[in-house]
């Protein structure tokens, strides 16, 4: 049992349990006349194994959701807990001030980001081990898995490779290889295609789902393109900060479905560009790629 595995108990892995939850989650942004509604109350969740697309258009409040559930931001009336990676201690809420429950989010919580993520004065290896070495892995372990990740996803030559000797394409998946490193149990994927183009975006998320896949691990990722959408088993579609429904179906199926309406949708003024207008966070600390394993299905209440 590793540094990582050593974090697990009974009740973190019962079947069925969703890794995260949000109750009526809500989230704005100042107060007063100027305060910006990003996301309205929203009730849905993720169980082990899931494939989600969380589709919107730009400003419709899918970056916000996924910050929430990767515990990077919290909500501002409603809760996000996250009962199959901290039980149900606290009703399975993050502690506070970086408390335990909420290094056991960075450990089993992967963030892929949209824009760069790379430490520029770091290798493709360097970048990939440095969360394992934050979180306690002894180097030669560190460096191994590191080189494995890299491995998995074809880039073992570009190890020695600095950030900027890569192209777009080879430093998401540098990212990815970061993330798939810590073994995560639930993946949370913002836009990792949206400055990509299409050849190179497919491919990524085509590594991305089979590593994922290979881990056990539940994917959620946010996209504004169909095409995308329809890579994954599930499409949850937000507009305005609303979940609006949720159309389930075979990951080639066809994105205009049956309709059925989600429990998401409240009163309250629209949403702001969340990727333009959202808190601004260093994603650059070695800790912005969380982690994970195991899993089925998961779909808004």
């Amino acid at each position: 049992m590793d540094a990582l595995d050593a974090q697990y108990t009974p009740e973190m892995s019962a079947v069925g349990t969703p890794l995260v939850r949000c109750d009526e989650a809500a989230r704005t942004y100042g107060s007063g006349p100027g305060a910006v509604v990003a996301v309205h109350g929203l009730t849905c969740e993720v169980a082990p194994g899931a494939r989600i697309a969380v589709v919107g258009p730009s400003g419709s409040g899918k970056s916000t959701l996924l910050h929430l559930m990767a515990g990077l931001d919290r909500p501002t009336a409603g809760r996000v807990t996250h009962p199959g990676l901290v039980g149900s201690g606290a009703n399975g809420s993050p502690g506070g001030n970086g408390g335990p429950a909420t290094e056991v989010l960075a450990r089993h919580i992967g963030v892929v980001f949209q824009g760069p993520s790379l430490l520029p004065p770091l290798t493709a290896a360097e970048n990939v081990a440095l969360p394992l070495r934050i979180d306690g892995v002894p180097g030669d372990e560190a460096d191994a898995r590191a080189r494995a990740a890299l491995d998995s996803l074809e880039l073992g030559p570009l190890a020695a490779r600095l950030p900027d000797e890569l192209s777009a394409g080879q430093a998401q998946r540098v990212a990815v290889a970061r993330v798939l490193a810590r073994r995560p149990r639930l993946v949370l994927a913002d836009e990792p295609t949206g400055q990509l183009d299409r050849e190179t975006g497919h491919q990524v998320l085509t590594v991305l789902l089979a590593a994922a896949a290979e881990l056990g691990a539940a994917v959620l990722v946010t996209t504004h393109d169909q095409r995308v959408a329809q890579e994954l088993d599930e499409r949850w579609y937000m507009a305005d900060g609303r979940l609006i429904h949720d159309h389930e179906g075979s990951g080639g199926g066809d994105a205009d479905g049956p309709v059925r309406e989600g429990r998401a949708a409240h009163d309250g003024r629209a949403t702001h560009d969340d990727e333009d207008h959202r808190v601004d966070r260093d994603h650059h600390d070695g800790r912005d790629d969380h982690i994970g394993r195991d899993g089925q299905g998961g779909h808004p209440r």
